[in-house]
């Protein structure tokens, strides 16, 4: 574990584990989270010889809890830097959610031999809020909502989330993990208000399309048809014909945090394509 500082002073920390000779697997986590989010899938890959880095996005996690550049360009400007000082090549970028709309920036972004494939998880792209060229999106209240949530009380805010539809722990059905939820809200108190308010914008209102037409390499999209975050539809349908070379699977019935709650299905599915 280790931290890199950025053009502007900013301080990434970052996991980097396994063989440095061992391909690379590079995850990026989802609002408010951090790198911690994906224990399961980096201990999994571990296992299965591979290097595995995930960081924490600033403003997230262990990484400074900046004030400025909380959007998607200075994101994908951060994974550049990080490619760059732990001089990744052929890795391959598993975004979930926000995280996705990360990778889908930054692969279309990346030097030449830096990326072999990328992986969609229940992410943001192509667009999330509702406009006239995006009429399935969601309305701008829902977002302008999550932001008063935030200012009102975020520690609220970062029970109720993971209580309930993140993780579809509101459907009658589901069994309900304390512990998940416990450190869902552990990983957002720990990163920074202004950060986790700024990024709201910068996950529901940018516009993927054009770094989705522009990625190359292959491209797994995967998404939970009961998710209630980044609703099925108006999301892993709309990247995957966005992309030159992208598939895309779903998942009847599962929800966003699919990677935590039906982590075996999941990872089972990452290490088939990521072994293609």
């Amino acid at each position: 574990m280790g931290t890199i500082t950025t053009s502007d002073g900013t301080e990434i920390f970052y996991k980097d584990w396994g063989s440095k000779d061992a391909q690379p697997i590079v995850f990026h986590h989802g609002w408010p989270l951090s790198a911690d989010d994906w224990d399961n899938q980096m201990l999994f890959f571990l296992g299965h010889g591979y290097r595995v880095i995930a960081h924490d996005r600033r403003g997230h996690g262990r990484s400074t809890q900046t004030d400025t550049g909380n959007e998607m360009d200075t994101y994908a400007a951060d994974v550049i830097a990080l490619a760059k000082a732990l001089d990744l090549k052929n890795a391959i970028h598993i975004g979930h959610s926000t995280g996705g709309g990360e990778v889908a920036r930054y692969v279309a972004r990346a030097e030449p031999g830096r990326v072999a494939k990328a992986v969609l998880v229940g992410a943001v792209p192509p667009i999330m809020v509702k406009t006239d060229a995006n009429p399935g999106g969601l309305p701008i209240e829902v977002f302008d909502g999550f932001r008063k949530a935030l200012v009102d009380n975020r520690a609220q805010f970062y029970v109720d989330v993971p209580s309930g539809p993140f993780y579809g722990f509101n459907r009658p059905s589901a069994k309900v993990d304390q512990g998940v939820i416990w450190n869902w809200w552990r990983q957002g108190m720990a990163g920074g208000a202004k950060a986790h308010y700024d990024c709201i914008k910068a996950f529901s209102e940018t516009d993927f399309t054009e770094d989705l037409k522009q990625i190359d390499v292959p491209v797994l999209v995967m998404h939970g048809t009961d998710d209630q975050i980044v609703p099925y539809a108006d999301a892993g349908p709309l990247s995957a014909k966005l992309l030159k070379n992208g598939t895309l699977k779903s998942y009847e019935g599962l929800p966003h945090g699919m990677c935590t709650t039906h982590a075996d299905i999941i990872n089972a599915d990452l290490l088939a394509f990521v072994r293609s």
